[in-house]
């Protein structure tokens, strides 16, 4: 088995840049992560265009999106918009696969919305499978998908690796295993990390993302909320489960450092930063990598409906939460909910009023 390529997730702000530049001089970034819609409206500068291309004439760019939204329960033309556009993206550069978030972004100002955890309910699931199906029939490369950080529950947490693994069986699809939003999940459900990760189809994981985060006050006790803000250094309990996980991911192509561009303010944040790379290359490096052979995925053609498939009641569930979250409904209220589809009684009172802050924040109406 060849060892997996240690890159980054590219950021277009100068500070991050900087940060990098050293990492680009000495050719240690061997792959490169790009997520290609949050540029959709933006003019590219020339030197990341160059960059983006160099990386993509060398087979070493991967794609991934955060704005197509893989669970809306009623399809929109901004999504068919946005596979149009991919389909553009894809010609224009060569990408070795692509991937997406799990979670929903169902308001008009998406550009500015975060992904919400979706209803582990078969319905949902049959709307993520139309929906990914539709993303793998615009291109021609492999299609996975991300685990999320955020849950409302301790069971949602407990079952998400098997619903992913139902999500993508029928596309032969792949996971990318983010350990920062397992960190968060661990650290917000009182749940042990390698518990959580034991859970996912490790086998079907060929990315592995590493990032920072940040700690949130909560009202309701004194322990803080883990949030996966990607804007500080890799955690201690992370670099302690990478070297298992990395053996146990049998499968593994890529592992991607992700930061924030705007959270590298200072020369330490550089120097953390460069740090945290040359800890993951040093672990990647050590580790015994022969007696393996990777896993090939390719493009498994699926059939499509030509109409897209919909979900009335659900979408106006996840219209009315969103709406609910947005307006900082009192916690208690939104669990008294009456809805089909969330299982909203169980829900984390602290983790509904983390989606509160989170939505006020990033504002998608």
């Amino acid at each position: 088995m060849k060892k997996p390529l240690l890159g980054i997730s590219m950021m277009a702000e100068s500070e991050f840049v900087s940060a990098i530049l050293p990492l680009l001089q000495s050719s240690s970034i061997e792959v490169l992560e790009w997520s290609f819609d949050t540029f959709y409206n933006v003019q590219e500068p020339v030197w990341l265009s160059d960059l983006l291309n160099f990386y993509s004439e060398n087979n070493r760019l991967i794609g991934h999106g955060v704005y197509y939204s893989l669970f809306d329960a009623k399809w929109s033309d901004r999504q068919e918009v946005w596979l149009e556009r991919l389909k553009q993206e894809i010609k224009k550069r060569q990408y070795k696969h692509l991937t997406e978030h799990f979670g929903f972004m169902n308001t008009e100002n998406f550009h500015q919305g975060v992904p919400l955890p979706v209803s582990l309910h078969s319905q949902t699931l049959q709307i993520g499978k139309d929906r990914l199906h539709r993303l793998q029939d615009a291109v021609e490369i492999p299609v996975g998908i991300e685990n999320l950080a955020f849950s409302f529950s301790v069971d949602d947490v407990k079952e998400q690796g098997l619903f992913l693994d139902k999500l993508i069986e029928e596309i032969d699809g792949f996971l990318i295993l983010d350990l920062h939003n397992i960190y968060c999940q661990a650290c917000n459900f009182d749940v042990d990390m390698q518990e959580i990760i034991q859970s996912y189809p490790l086998d079907k994981v060929k990315e592995i993302h590493l990032s920072g985060g940040s700690w949130h006050e909560s009202i309701y006790r004194k322990k803080s909320i883990r949030r996966d803000t990607h804007d500080d250094d890799i955690p201690d309990e992370i670099w302690a489960v990478l070297p298992s996980v990395l053996l146990q991911c049998k499968n593994v192509q890529y592992v991607i450092i992700e930061r924030l561009g705007y959270s590298i303010k200072t020369e330490r944040d550089k120097q953390n930063f460069l740090s945290d790379f040359v800890k993951a290359q040093t672990i990647i490096n050590v580790l015994d990598w022969s007696g393996r052979e990777n896993r090939f995925w390719s493009k498994k053609e699926v059939n499509i409906s030509k109409k897209p498939l919909e979900d009335a009641i659900l979408y106006e569930e996840q219209t009315r939460l969103t709406k609910l979250l947005f307006d900082s409904v009192d916690p208690i209220l939104v669990k008294k909910q009456d809805f089909q589809y969330f299982n909203t009684e169980t829900w984390n009172e602290e983790m509904i009023m983390t989606a509160q802050n989170i939505l006020k924040k990033w504002n998608p109406y």
